[in-house]
């Protein structure tokens, strides 16, 4: 029934921002239109969703139907496979809202399943939700890379930043609760020296809900001049990593790693720091997702690039105009109405009295003209 893969996504829902690298996953055990067992799972490495429903259930799991949020995993990571659980519990019937992308199970755990006689049922109603739940953890199985997120306060005109003194918030006290909810359900975070020269930002995940690992904080710094004095750096604890080049100063790389900063050394064009060995970087750590907070500058690379997967910009009924004022995406631009980077699948979320926010992923393959 609906209401039952409901609650298991309501379960789930609980999970997000804890298991990474792993999925968050919920599921019900019901016997005879009884709830007997629930689940979601909460650390990587700790029991899946499926393993503790069951366990709550008990003898009652025999003969039950099991609603889950993700395909139930057929391999051994960290845990046993929960297919092998649900067959010695003596399952009759499990009912998924979506096939596992992870090509390591990809419906294998299903086959499994059904080999072993329990009836399989993929119920496409919830397939968008529970895509929605998971998606760093979809993008990045599909694509061995993590969602990047571009991340903004503007005003209504598009703008950032005023052309002389920043002080005060573009957006409210909910909007800025809001952005650290969205931090919480992030691997990572990235911004650039200018923003951190400008407001000397923690850049932490401050909604005081437990993580699976900490939030690692990202700096582009080509020429490593961040001061050590920084709030960034003195608040490090193995958390925080600058990027810079090969052309910066031995003893300030020296310096940073004496600090207890991480430093990746990633030589792009003209002297700058290349985004993508970031990217590269973040998978082989198997960061599944990275929010982008940063200047006008570093969000038109991410655009104009297309390593960013999508924006989420959070807008407040204000106006800066002028030619001097910041827009969210500097840079040179297109240069023609033609060329503009293509969004889709754009969504409105409410914020708070008068604000608002527009989640929109970036169309590839369009719109890439060299700039």
């Amino acid at each position: 029934m609906s209401a039952y893969i409901q609650q298991a996504l309501e379960l789930a829902n609980k999970g997000r921002g804890r298991t990474s690298p792993n999925p968050a996953v919920g599921a019900v055990v019901v016997r005879d239109g009884e709830v007997v067992g629930r689940g979601f799972h909460t650390w990587a490495g700790k029991d899946h969703a499926e393993v503790v429903a069951l366990r709550e259930a008990g003898d009652k799991a025999r003969d039950a139907t099991v609603y889950v949020t993700l395909e139930p995993c057929s391999h051994t990571g960290r845990t046993a496979p929960c297919v092998d659980a649900l067959i010695v519990a003596g399952v009759k019937r499990v009912e998924a809202a979506m096939q596992d992308p992870n090509p390591l199970v990809a419906g294998k755990g299903f086959d499994k399943l059904r080999q072993a006689g329990i009836e399989v049922l993929v119920n496409a109603a919830f397939t968008a939700a529970a895509e929605k739940l998971n998606e760093p953890f979809a993008h990045f199985m599909r694509t061995g890379k993590p969602l990047v997120t571009i991340k903004a306060a503007l005003t209504l005109d598009g703008k950032i930043a005023a052309p002389q003194d920043n002080f005060g918030w573009i957006t409210s006290e909910v909007a800025r609760a809001d952005v650290q909810l969205v931090r919480h359900y992030s691997d990572a975070i990235l911004t650039g020296l200018g923003t951190v020269l400008e407001d000397d930002c923690l850049l932490t995940d401050r909604s005081g809900m437990e993580r699976s690992r900490p939030l690692l904080r990202i700096l582009l710094d080509s020429q490593l001049r961040v001061p050590l004095t920084a709030k960034i750096i003195t608040s490090a604890k193995n958390d925080v990593l600058v990027v810079g080049t090969s052309v910066a100063p031995a003893d300030r790389r020296k310096a940073l790693e004496t600090a207890g900063i991480q430093v990746l050394i990633a030589d792009g064009q003209g002297g700058r720091t290349d985004p993508t060995k970031v990217i590269e970087h973040l998978a082989q750590q198997r960061y599944l997702s990275l929010m982008v907070e940063a200047g006008s500058h570093v969000n038109w690379t991410m655009l104009d690039s297309q390593i960013a997967d999508k924006v989420f910009f959070y807008y407040a009924p204000k106006i800066l105009g002028g030619m001097k004022s910041i827009p969210v995406a500097g840079g040179t631009g297109r240069q023609r109405r033609v060329d503009a980077i293509m969004l889709e699948r754009v969504t409105v979320h409410p914020v708070s009295t008068d604000e608002f926010a527009v989640e929109a992923y970036v169309t590839k393959g369009a719109g890439a003209v060299a700039s």
